[in-house]
Protein backbone atom coordinates (compact mmCIF):
# COMPACT_ATOMS: atom_id res chain seq x y z
CA UNK A 1 0.00 0.00 0.00
CA UNK A 2 1.03 3.52 -1.01
CA UNK A 3 -0.20 5.06 1.78
CA UNK A 4 -0.20 4.92 5.28
CA UNK A 5 -3.00 7.77 6.09
CA UNK A 6 -5.55 10.16 4.83
CA UNK A 7 -6.27 13.50 5.42
CA UNK A 8 -9.62 14.41 4.83
CA UNK A 9 -11.48 17.57 4.17
CA UNK A 10 -14.74 17.90 5.74
CA UNK A 11 -17.54 19.91 4.28
CA UNK A 12 -18.40 18.99 0.84
CA UNK A 13 -16.52 15.36 1.16
CA UNK A 14 -17.77 14.01 4.46
CA UNK A 15 -20.50 16.01 4.95
CA UNK A 16 -23.16 17.73 2.60
CA UNK A 17 -22.72 21.37 4.47
CA UNK A 18 -22.01 23.91 1.58
CA UNK A 19 -25.54 24.44 0.58
CA UNK A 20 -26.05 25.51 4.05
CA UNK A 21 -23.02 27.65 4.00
CA UNK A 22 -24.15 29.24 0.74
CA UNK A 23 -27.58 29.63 2.00
CA UNK A 24 -26.88 31.52 5.14
CA UNK A 25 -23.74 33.65 3.21
CA UNK A 26 -26.65 34.54 0.54
CA UNK A 27 -29.17 35.38 3.60
CA UNK A 28 -26.47 37.45 5.10
CA UNK A 29 -25.33 39.69 1.91
CA UNK A 30 -29.26 39.67 1.18
CA UNK A 31 -29.24 42.01 3.89
CA UNK A 32 -27.19 44.78 1.98
CA UNK A 33 -28.91 44.15 -0.77
CA UNK A 34 -25.95 42.04 -2.46
CA UNK A 35 -26.64 38.96 -4.53
CA UNK A 36 -24.63 35.90 -3.64
CA UNK A 37 -24.76 34.15 -6.90
CA UNK A 38 -24.02 30.25 -7.23
CA UNK A 39 -20.62 31.76 -9.19
CA UNK A 40 -19.32 34.04 -6.95
CA UNK A 41 -19.34 31.41 -3.92
CA UNK A 42 -17.46 28.88 -5.60
CA UNK A 43 -15.12 31.66 -7.24
CA UNK A 44 -14.48 33.68 -4.10
CA UNK A 45 -15.08 30.98 -1.30
CA UNK A 46 -14.32 27.43 -2.73
CA UNK A 47 -11.60 28.68 -5.09
CA UNK A 48 -9.83 31.54 -3.58
CA UNK A 49 -10.48 30.61 -0.24
CA UNK A 50 -11.65 33.91 0.55
CA UNK A 51 -14.58 35.81 2.48
CA UNK A 52 -17.26 36.50 0.36
CA UNK A 53 -18.01 39.29 2.49
CA UNK A 54 -15.54 41.08 0.43
CA UNK A 55 -18.69 41.83 -1.67
CA UNK A 56 -19.83 44.16 1.33
CA UNK A 57 -16.07 46.01 1.52
CA UNK A 58 -16.30 46.61 -2.25
CA UNK A 59 -19.73 48.20 -1.89
CA UNK A 60 -18.04 50.88 1.13
CA UNK A 61 -19.43 49.02 4.25
CA UNK A 62 -18.16 49.64 7.18
CA UNK A 63 -15.74 47.02 8.77
CA UNK A 64 -18.30 47.36 11.98
CA UNK A 65 -21.15 46.67 9.50
CA UNK A 66 -19.33 43.53 8.16
CA UNK A 67 -18.28 42.11 11.86
CA UNK A 68 -22.23 42.59 12.69
CA UNK A 69 -23.41 40.76 9.60
CA UNK A 70 -20.44 37.74 10.07
CA UNK A 71 -21.81 37.47 13.51
CA UNK A 72 -25.43 36.78 12.49
CA UNK A 73 -23.89 34.50 9.34
CA UNK A 74 -22.73 32.58 12.17
CA UNK A 75 -25.33 31.98 14.21
CA UNK A 76 -27.46 31.19 11.12
CA UNK A 77 -25.02 28.74 9.71
CA UNK A 78 -25.24 26.89 13.42
CA UNK A 79 -28.94 27.11 12.76
CA UNK A 80 -29.39 25.21 9.53
CA UNK A 81 -26.52 22.68 10.28
CA UNK A 82 -28.56 22.28 13.60
CA UNK A 83 -31.32 20.11 11.03
CA UNK A 84 -30.39 17.17 10.37
CA UNK A 85 -27.38 14.24 10.07
CA UNK A 86 -25.64 15.90 6.96
CA UNK A 87 -23.29 12.73 6.30
CA UNK A 88 -23.09 12.13 2.19
CA UNK A 89 -23.94 8.67 0.67
CA UNK A 90 -21.15 5.67 1.10
CA UNK A 91 -19.06 8.21 3.51
CA UNK A 92 -19.65 5.98 7.02
CA UNK A 93 -18.97 2.63 4.41
CA UNK A 94 -16.37 3.89 3.09
CA UNK A 95 -14.55 5.09 6.48
CA UNK A 96 -14.91 1.64 7.99
CA UNK A 97 -13.64 0.13 5.36
CA UNK A 98 -10.55 1.99 5.94
CA UNK A 99 -10.85 2.11 9.60
CA UNK A 100 -7.78 0.56 11.26
CA UNK A 101 -5.84 -0.13 7.89
CA UNK A 102 -4.74 3.70 7.26
CA UNK A 103 -4.28 6.40 10.11
CA UNK A 104 -7.22 8.88 9.12
CA UNK A 105 -7.72 12.88 10.30
CA UNK A 106 -9.95 15.97 9.35
CA UNK A 107 -8.61 18.84 8.19
CA UNK A 108 -10.58 21.54 7.65
CA UNK A 109 -11.55 25.06 7.90
CA UNK A 110 -14.68 25.04 9.27
CA UNK A 111 -14.84 26.95 13.21
CA UNK A 112 -14.53 24.05 15.48
CA UNK A 113 -18.24 25.28 16.85
CA UNK A 114 -20.04 24.73 13.79
CA UNK A 115 -17.66 21.67 13.77
CA UNK A 116 -19.20 20.28 16.53
CA UNK A 117 -22.77 20.95 15.52
CA UNK A 118 -22.30 18.92 12.60
CA UNK A 119 -20.69 16.08 14.24
CA UNK A 120 -23.05 15.66 17.37
CA UNK A 121 -25.08 13.75 14.65
CA UNK A 122 -23.20 11.56 12.51
CA UNK A 123 -21.23 9.62 14.25
CA UNK A 124 -18.17 9.65 12.51
CA UNK A 125 -15.34 10.86 14.62
CA UNK A 126 -14.54 7.71 15.92
CA UNK A 127 -13.20 6.98 12.81
CA UNK A 128 -10.08 9.52 12.97
CA UNK A 129 -6.80 10.34 14.88
CA UNK A 130 -7.65 13.78 15.27
CA UNK A 131 -9.63 16.72 13.90
CA UNK A 132 -8.13 20.21 12.97
CA UNK A 133 -10.55 22.88 12.52
CA UNK A 134 -10.02 26.63 11.99
CA UNK A 135 -8.95 27.78 15.08
CA UNK A 136 -5.97 25.63 15.09
CA UNK A 137 -3.45 27.46 12.82
CA UNK A 138 -3.55 31.06 11.68
CA UNK A 139 -4.00 30.79 7.88
CA UNK A 140 -6.81 28.72 6.49
CA UNK A 141 -6.69 26.92 2.75
CA UNK A 142 -5.60 27.48 0.33
CA UNK A 143 -2.70 28.60 2.30
CA UNK A 144 -0.33 25.17 3.27
CA UNK A 145 -0.30 26.03 7.17
CA UNK A 146 -3.34 23.14 8.19
CA UNK A 147 -1.87 20.62 6.02
CA UNK A 148 1.69 20.97 7.52
CA UNK A 149 0.36 20.95 10.40
CA UNK A 150 -1.65 17.89 10.07
CA UNK A 151 1.90 15.83 8.76
CA UNK A 152 3.64 17.11 12.25
CA UNK A 153 0.79 15.66 14.15
CA UNK A 154 0.65 12.80 12.73
CA UNK A 155 4.55 11.79 12.23
CA UNK A 156 3.90 10.35 8.99
CA UNK A 157 6.16 11.10 5.94
CA UNK A 158 4.61 13.24 3.17
CA UNK A 159 5.01 10.55 0.03
CA UNK A 160 3.07 8.37 2.34
CA UNK A 161 -0.31 10.95 3.31
CA UNK A 162 -2.77 11.00 0.99
CA UNK A 163 -5.41 14.14 1.13
CA UNK A 164 -9.43 13.69 0.05
CA UNK A 165 -10.63 17.19 -1.51
CA UNK A 166 -13.40 18.69 -3.42
CA UNK A 167 -12.71 22.52 -3.97
CA UNK A 168 -9.60 24.17 -5.84
CA UNK A 169 -8.77 26.06 -2.53
CA UNK A 170 -8.39 22.30 -0.83
CA UNK A 171 -6.34 21.08 -3.90
CA UNK A 172 -4.11 23.87 -4.05
CA UNK A 173 -3.24 23.72 0.07
CA UNK A 174 -2.24 19.95 -0.48
CA UNK A 175 -0.30 20.49 -3.39
CA UNK A 176 1.66 23.74 -1.53
CA UNK A 177 2.39 20.74 1.44
CA UNK A 178 3.88 19.04 -0.55
CA UNK A 179 0.98 16.46 -0.38
CA UNK A 180 -1.02 13.55 -3.07
CA UNK A 181 -4.28 14.95 -3.66
CA UNK A 182 -7.52 13.23 -4.45
CA UNK A 183 -10.29 15.02 -5.41
CA UNK A 184 -14.03 13.81 -5.48
CA UNK A 185 -15.94 17.27 -6.90
CA UNK A 186 -19.02 18.29 -5.13
CA UNK A 187 -22.22 19.91 -6.70
CA UNK A 188 -20.37 23.54 -6.70
CA UNK A 189 -17.61 22.08 -8.31
CA UNK A 190 -18.11 19.27 -10.75
CA UNK A 191 -17.31 21.23 -13.75
CA UNK A 192 -13.41 22.71 -12.34
CA UNK A 193 -10.11 20.82 -14.20
CA UNK A 194 -8.22 20.00 -11.31
CA UNK A 195 -4.93 20.32 -12.50
CA UNK A 196 -2.51 18.48 -10.68
CA UNK A 197 -4.76 16.39 -8.91
CA UNK A 198 -3.13 12.82 -8.28
CA UNK A 199 -6.65 11.84 -9.58
CA UNK A 200 -10.21 12.57 -9.61
CA UNK A 201 -12.89 9.71 -8.23
CA UNK A 202 -16.59 10.06 -9.36
CA UNK A 203 -17.62 9.05 -5.63
CA UNK A 204 -16.08 8.15 -2.53
CA UNK A 205 -16.97 5.05 -2.68
CA UNK A 206 -14.53 4.51 -5.63
CA UNK A 207 -11.73 5.37 -2.97
CA UNK A 208 -11.20 1.40 -0.93
CA UNK A 209 -10.86 0.36 -4.72
CA UNK A 210 -7.77 2.40 -5.13
CA UNK A 211 -6.11 2.13 -1.88
CA UNK A 212 -6.62 -1.63 -1.21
Amino acid sequence: MKFTQIFWDNDGVLVDTERYYLQANREALAKLEITLSDELFVEISLTRGKSLFELATAKGHTADTIEELKDWRNTRYAQLLDLEDMTLPGVRETLNTLHGRLKMAIVTSSAKSHFEIIHKRTDLLTFFDFCLTRGDYANSKPSAEPYLLALSRSGQEPHRSLVIEDSPRGLEAAKAAGLTCCVIPGQHTSEHEFRGAYTILSTIEDLPKMLL
